[in-house]
């Protein structure tokens, strides 16, 4: 699996690194770039289109691995695959219609965004094409969270929490890799959780999207010399919900627990509590919840006197601090799964302490 985990991430962090440069280019050339003004923190035009060489690098390979493993006869592979992939051929040929589905959602969303940072398209638009994505993957293509509720419900919280995650992914691209480095940290704690569980589509899923992140934040960590903007923040965002929703936390057989199913929340606590404590900032100021400002996590920090670099750091370690220790959880006793989810919520709390005290005048 380590082999596997390198050649997914090395491949799509080559591809999302070549991309990105010649999207760069290709971005200023045409004059699509994001110009700073109203609630920007830029001081200078810089290009737009990220999203593109994220969208790519991610989505392709899984596309073409999948197709390759759908037409490839698994008595007879190549002598070049690696012998402990023989045996999941099959498995992996079999998700050939999941991963159509993925990829098309991915993409509309994609187009959605590309075509808001044109030209803005405001939130109704982009939000009626999250849910209706998110109905999709949930209904006919099957892929649901708690599937041992109702039908109804367990679609129902599938499509809340879609739309949820790829929202709070939207609202963490403030920041000069913020966005990218958070959901980088993110996918390679759900690889390793899914790797854990016996998984392998997941693991190789959720690795292609962490090498097509890191590729890219070469380019987008401060000072950013292009930004992914909505084109890559809700692709990020959607098939990062998408990946914990197929990452199996809770089997009895397999000894895991059911506080398991925290996983998720525990390892997203840092984005849910910065789209939480935002939307809480702009009712309170009788504005709309997706109006842009600078009410963000990573603005208010920087407020406190820490730099917008440091500020991102910052939230890195507050996203690993809740993340990894979220590996364990399904496999440890209740006990130390207690601690585990008591060790977030001190993080998050910590994190809203600090942030809410006032700068001393002395």
């Amino acid at each position: 699996m380590i082999g596997l985990a390198i050649i997914s991430a090395g491949g799509t962090f080559l591809t999302a690194l070549v991309l990105t440069i010649l999207i760069r280019r290709f971005s200023n050339t045409i004059g699509f770039i994001d110009r700073p003004g109203g609630h920007k923190s830029h001081l200078k035009p810089v290009a737009l289109g990220g999203g593109i060489a994220i969208f790519l690098a991610t989505c392709t390979p899984l596309l073409v691995g999948t197709l390759f493993a759908r037409f490839l006869d698994p008595t007879s592979p190549p002598h070049w695959l690696p012998p402990s992939l023989h045996q999941h051929i099959p498995g992996i040929a079999s998700k050939l219609p999941q991963v159509l589905a993925i990829v098309a959602g991915a993409l509309v969303l994609h187009i959605i965004g590309l075509m808001d940072d044109r030209k803005p398209l405001g939130p109704t638009p982009k939000l009626i094409a999250q849910i209706l994505v998110a109905l999709v993957i949930a209904w006919p293509v099957g892929i649901r969270a708690m599937t041992a509720l109702p039908a109804p419900l367990s679609i129902l919280l599938s499509v809340v929490w879609i739309v949820l995650i790829t929202n709070a992914f939207n609202f963490l691209d403030n920041m000069d890799g913020l966005s990218a480095g958070v959901g980088a940290i993110a996918a390679a704690v759900f690889a390793i959780a899914a790797a854990g569980a016996g998984q392998i589509f997941v693991p190789v899923m959720a690795w292609t999207l962490v090498g097509a992140l890191l590729g890219f934040l070469l380019f987008n960590f401060s000072p950013a010399s292009i930004f992914m903007g909505d084109g890559g923040s809700l692709v990020i965002g959607y098939l990062l919900s998408v990946l914990t929703i197929l990452t199996t936390y809770y089997d009895p057989e397999e000894g895991t627990r059911p506080y398991g199913l925290l996983v998720p929340l525990i390892v997203l606590s840092v984005p849910l509590y910065d789209v939480g404590s935002v939307v809480v900032h702009r009712l309170r100021a009788g504005q709309s919840p997706f109006r842009g400002d600078q009410r963000h996590f990573s603005h208010r920090l920087v407020k406190r006197g820490l730099t917008p670099r440091t500020a991102v750091l910052t939230i890195y370690l507050a996203t690993a601090a809740t993340g990894l220790p979220a590996i364990v959880l399904p496999r440890v006793d209740w006990t130390l799964g207690i601690l585990v989810v008591l060790q977030c919520l001190c993080v998050v709390t910590m994190i809203a302490i600090l942030e809410h005290i006032e700068p001393s005048k002395r």
